[in-house]
């Protein structure tokens, strides 16, 4: 007989963020533990993010600087 184990579903979008579904805690590099009660949450995967670890879009952004044309 085998146990019903609740299994945490992670979704890793290209180019995106990787989704978790909630809630959650996510335990930083520096050992500081940041949760989320959302049903739904979006980690940064480009580490653009300016409210890291979570996603705020800045993956949609791009980094190009705009070309600059000679006065004419």
């Amino acid at each position: 007989m085998t146990a019903n184990i609740k299994r945490t579903r992670v979704r890793i979008e290209p180019g995106g963020p990787v989704l978790v579904e909630g809630p959650v805690e996510i335990v930083m590099p520096d050992g500081e533990t940041v949760t989320s009660d959302r049903f739904l949450v979006a980690l940064c995967a480009c580490r653009r993010s300016k409210t890291y670890p979570f996603c705020d879009t800045s993956h949609r952004r791009r980094s190009r600087q705009a070309v600059q044309r000679p006065d004419e």
